[in-house]
């Protein structure tokens, strides 16, 4: 076999490969606007915030239609003229794999493992989708620690598959609502941990805050 030895200033040119969560109505799937050239693969049907930006959007009701669709993104030149891809939410997607396996499984923890292998293998198969920038939301887990303290990271079903699910990604962002001095209402990304909310940043290029602008990000991380 062939050695092919690459260099790390071109790993940029892959698209950026980026993972959202927060809590429900904190903005996630108004977030995608701000994506280039972007399609929408929703999952939740809660397109409504997104009514006035004429995105297209292709509806995802089951795990054919899902690997249909990264399917026709791999192979079709026609979906070349998409430069991000956007799926909303990852969570809701797990959801409706978990249901499909507890239909057809007897035993439930056998259900959680093929949801899990099933959920790995497509996660890597989008994020690893070339070119492209990917855009994966999730809900918001809070669990309490042995300290009382309310831990926030992303929800995903299964403990186990919920704690794989940062180190899929080399951004791991939490959007988060606040008020800024003048007391109104300000949406921002967190880009590395407290210790109370899961965030990280491997470019090394953001600041632990910055405006809820997914163009913006890329565009600092080198990666449009």
């Amino acid at each position: 076999m062939a050695i092919n030895i690459q260099s790390t200033n071109t790993i940029s040119a892959n698209g950026l490969k980026v993972l959202v969560y927060g809590q429900a109505g904190a903005g996630k799937t108004t977030l995608i606007k701000t994506l280039p050239k972007p399609l929408i693969l929703s999952a939740e049907g809660g397109l409504l915030s997104l009514r006035k930006e004429n995105l297209p959007f292709i509806e995802i009701k089951n795990m054919p239609e899902l690997r249909e669709a990264h399917r026709w993104l791999y192979e079709s030149e026609e979906s070349k003229q998409f430069e991000s891809i956007a799926l909303d939410s990852i969570s809701e997607i797990a959801e409706v794999v978990l249901g499909s396996e507890k239909a057809v499984a007897k035993d439930p923890r056998q259900a959680y493992g093929a949801m899990q292998d099933t959920m790995t293998a497509l996660i890597r198969a989008f994020r690893d989708l070339p070119g492209r920038h990917v855009y994966f939301s999730a809900k918001i887990e809070k669990q309490q620690n042995e300290m009382g303290q309310l831990l926030h990271s992303p929800a995903m079903p299964g403990q186990k598959l919920g704690q794989m699910l940062p180190y899929f990604f080399d951004e791991v962002l939490a959007l988060r609502i606040g008020q800024n001095d003048k007391g109104e209402v300000q949406r921002m990304l967190m880009c590395a941990s407290d210790g109370i909310w899961t965030a990280k940043d491997r470019s090394g290029q953001l600041s632990m805050w910055e405006p809820a602008d997914l163009g913006a990000v890329m565009q600092k991380i080198g990666g449009n």
